[in-house]
């Protein structure tokens, strides 16, 4: 596996040379998961889901950004450490300007925090507006493929720390876990008929939504084993994809 937090300068030279252009990098967050999980859930679902992946295909991968935007949490509860949105935008971009001239022309932006989706967006657009033949990708973790997104929402349209989070902890990284503190939220989903979105602190008394006290390991081996089958395939699909024209941003149609 390649993991540029080990190699050096002419390992990845001779990387790009090779062929191999595409690169992962796991962008995660530092915030509250209720009582009975660590603040580095979202970060450690992102960098062991690249990992395994980047085990099993021709990557390279870069090392977890652990911070995000997490405004939305609130100040309620201690742990919760964010980016503003324009913040994490200014930092993926110069991150994948870098990775551009080190020779990945093929970036996967791999998401495990549902509210950095919008920056992250804006960092794509950025990226690929600036560099012509560069492609950039934006993954979202509870999202790669329909069994994966259909696991984590059964619990509540809007969860967080929820059966499937606590089910994959328990099976990927089970320190993070409290499992006498595992106990559902005393809210329903409360953002189900809302016009406006708001912030934890106006949706959830403990900082969960769903159920954790469902969870298994069991559940959290078969959820990251579809999580890391279903990432490697579009990882695959992505290595040889093309722009399907040839048609450079910066030249005007004569």
């Amino acid at each position: 596996m390649n993991q540029l937090h080990y190699m050096t300068w002419e390992e990845v030279d001779s990387l790009v040379k090779s062929g191999i252009e595409t690169a992962l990098l796991p962008i995660g967050a530092t915030e509250q998961h209720g009582p009975h999980l660590g603040c580095g859930v979202d970060s450690s679902i992102a960098e062991k889901v690249c990992y395994a992946a980047a085990e099993q295909t021709d990557v390279l991968l870069m090392p977890t950004l652990p911070y995000g935007c997490s405004i939305g949490h609130s100040k309620r509860w201690p742990g919760t450490m964010a980016l503003q949105p324009k913040t994490l935008i200014d930092v993926v971009k110069d991150i994948g300007d870098w990775a551009y001239d080190s020779g990945f022309k093929k970036l996967f932006l791999v998401n495990g925090h549902v509210t950095n989706f919008a920056p992250l967006r804006c960092a794509l657009e950025m990226l690929r507006a600036e560099h012509d033949d560069m492609m950039v990708a934006l993954i979202n973790t509870p999202q790669i493929s329909d069994r994966v997104k259909k696991e984590h929402f059964h619990d509540a349209e809007d969860w967080h720390a929820n059966d499937a989070e606590t089910s994959l902890m328990m099976a990927i990284d089970e320190a993070m876990v409290r499992p006498d503190k595992c106990e559902d939220s005393d809210d329903e989903d409360r953002t189900i008929d809302s016009v406006f979105s708001h912030p934890v602190n106006r949706t959830s008394s403990n900082g969960v939504t769903g159920n954790p006290s469902l969870s298994t390991k069991e559940k959290g081996e078969e959820l990251f084993q579809w999580m890391v089958e279903d990432f490697c395939e579009l990882i695959n699909k992505g290595i040889k994809e093309k722009p399907p024209l040839n048609a450079s941003y910066f030249e005007k149609v004569k």
